[in-house]
């Protein structure tokens, strides 16, 4: 295994300069945010564009991979994920386009996954949005198949605020919906696998693990913890609104030591990568840097 982390909370930062700061500090691996550089995405831990992938040629994706070599990490993926099952026809094409334009970045670089969402129309139903997901993914898929990269699905609901209210943003993120997927588009496709969401969904993690492994092609290691009193407050028909706080590792309720004797009876051997959403380690790059640095020392025990 190698534990990294994902660039995306360094918005303001060269590439390179987390490169250094991440290989000084003892990780071994970048998911590498790939957002459209001429910006636009508005949303909380989006937006970042540490690679331009308009136009990357060759040389450019050898120079890159020979920069990391220098400071010692791995690229364990490309990260671009917006919602091309958006409601607006438009902005699904958009989005569509870019992510075909990080999956072909992806096979120049020799990157063997690019990291997404399904999507979802929140204001469908889960099966016509998966009708959708099945018009719009099967090209895709085939086009990451024929640049020999996997394309993997976070298992992230996506539905922090009202924007993303009743049906949320991913509708990949219950074990129905996953057995879909893989029945649909097999080894072509995996899933990048955030333990934090089974939490606040009350989804057994062992159980989760033991069917889903063989298909986890890449980790997110991000914590969560559940607010009990937020609970009270608003009950679970608020799905998590009000209740479910986003930490690093080791502050929240996830059970590590059991996510890694999971991982491993799975025979899961690749990268996990730190993903940083907590509020209490945000504002400045040291808060940042603090925050990847303290869930380094919680999962470091664990990867051999």
């Amino acid at each position: 295994m190698k534990l990294g982390l994902l660039t995306a909370p360094f918005e303001s930062v060269d590439l390179m300069d987390v490169a250094a700061w991440s290989g000084a500090n003892g990780f071994s691996a970048l998911e590498i945010a790939c957002w459209p550089s001429s910006g636009g995405e508005q949303r909380r831990y989006a937006g970042t564009s540490h690679i331009n992938v308009d136009g990357l040629d060759v040389n450019q994706a050898k120079e890159i991979r020979d920069s990391l070599d220098g400071h010692g990490l791995a690229i364990s993926g490309l990260g671009y994920y917006p919602n091309p099952l958006h409601a607006d026809a438009e902005h699904r094409d958009e989005v569509i386009g870019h992510l075909k334009k990080v999956i072909t970045a992806a096979g120049l670089m020799g990157v063997p996954v690019v990291n997404t969402f399904v999507g979802g129309d929140r204001t469908l139903t889960i099966d016509d949005n998966w009708e959708r997901a099945i018009g719009i993914f099967t090209p895709i898929v085939e086009h990451a198949r024929n640049a020999g990269v996997r394309l993997c699905f976070e298992n992230c609901p996506m539905i922090f605020s009202y924007d993303e209210w009743p049906g949320g943003h991913n509708i990949a993120y219950s074990p129905r919906i996953w057995r879909r997927i893989f029945e649909q588009w097999g080894d072509a496709v995996g899933m990048n696998f955030d333990p934090s969401h089974l939490i606040w969904q009350f989804i057994d993690q062992t159980r989760f693990i033991k069917e889903f492994g063989p298909h986890i092609a890449h980790v997110h290691a991000k914590d969560l913890m559940v607010d009990h009193d937020g609970l009270y407050e608003n009950g679970i028909m608020s799905a998590g609104m009000g209740w479910q706080v986003p930490r690093l590792c080791g502050l929240g309720d996830v059970d590590w030591s059991n996510f890694f004797s999971g991982l491993y009876r799975a025979g899961y051997d690749g990268p996990v990568i730190i993903e940083h959403e907590d509020r209490l380690f945000e504002g400045t790059d040291d808060k940042v840097k603090r925050g990847f640095l303290l869930a380094r020392d919680v999962l470091q025990p664990f990867i051999k």
